[in-house]
């Protein structure tokens, strides 16, 4: 699998302050990855490092296989978590001029904006000012700006900030179509449910250093409690196996004993001669995740469970 991005043992400090402490991580060709960590943890600065307005104090960062060089940057598309939009301008002549700073000629850059704007429903506002925009509306023109040129790499910091509910499904539907096409994104956001919903991959930093990293499927299951969600006719008092059970949204979550396996259970259900309507593994969503590792992060005496993640992207 391609790399499109690649950071090794990267350090960036600010007099006294640590801002980014021995960071290593890839994003593959055609993922979106998550970037998380809580406020001041270090994303924006190691968005920075990665964009080259910042260069780190030490480590490697490589974009598209090498170093980024100046040509690289049309390549990229970033919508920053600050809006960079002039608001006294009108939009479709916003978005054909950042779409000329990324090297295209004036022609295609408005059909470009054009087709964005159709695209994303907001073909009526061309003519508009920026700043006569709702915020929901300034942010989706953002994101053209970002998308514009048609970038191989999309950094996203804060991408549905402003948007409500219906725009924000019309944002994750764009992002999983641009990945699809063989875009590599970047994703920082603080809605764990939409993360949840996006990433393959994720990389947590809290105080400038990684403390999750890997595949997200890999860390639910690391995190997971061992319980099972399950419908089923049976007498869960009489089992052996488990040490408690809870109604949840129509179904039962059943703990099971230390060192008992979900199919040991089920295989007790089985024998019981109950009637199975559903059986799954418990899964622990990643903002109680998210919680957990950034509360064991901040205590100096506790070291990250996920110390040997892996770090392997999806097949």
């Amino acid at each position: 699998m391609n790399t499109a991005i690649s950071l090794k043992t990267v350090r960036k400090a600010f007099d006294s302050l640590v801002a980014v402490d021995d960071v290593s991580l890839d994003v593959h060709q055609g993922e979106i990855f998550g970037l998380l960590g809580p406020n001041g943890a270090g994303k924006t600065t190691l968005i920075r490092i990665i964009m080259d307005i910042i260069r780190p104090d030490a480590g490697t960062v490589e974009v598209l296989g090498h170093h980024l060089a100046d040509d690289d940057k049309r390549r990229i598309g970033y919508l920053p978590e600050e809006r960079g939009l002039y608001t006294r301008q009108r939009v479709l002549a916003v978005l054909e001029y950042f779409a000329c700073l990324k090297g295209l000629d004036s022609p295609p850059a408005r059909r470009s904006a054009l087709a964005w704007l159709e695209r994303l429903e907001m073909t009526d506002v061309k003519d508009k000012k920026v700043g006569e925009l709702s915020k929901g509306n300034q942010q989706k023109i953002q994101l053209i700006s970002a998308l514009v040129a048609d970038p191989e790499i999309i950094v996203l910091d804060e991408p549905f900030s402003g948007l409500d509910p219906i725009n924000a499904r019309i944002v994750m539907t764009l992002i999983r179509e641009l990945a699809a096409a063989g875009k590599s994104i970047l994703l920082s956001a603080h809605q764990m449910g939409l993360v949840e919903t996006l990433c393959q991959r994720v990389f947590m930093i809290n105080k400038g250093r990684r403390v999750l990293y890997g595949d997200l499927d890999e860390i639910k299951r690391h995190y997971s409690d061992n319980a099972v969600v399950v419908q089923a006719t049976a007498d869960y008092s009489r089992c052996h196996l488990i040490d408690r059970h809870v109604p949840e949204n129509g179904a039962m979550k059943v703990y099971l004993r230390d060192g008992v396996r979900p199919h040991d259970f089920l295989a007790w259900l089985v024998e019981a001669g109950a009637e199975v309507e559903s059986f799954e593994r418990a899964t622990t969503p990643l903002e109680e995740i998210f919680i957990r590792v950034v509360r064991e992060s901040g205590n100096p005496k506790s070291e990250p469970r996920n110390s040997k993640q892996s770090q392997n992207s999806k097949s």
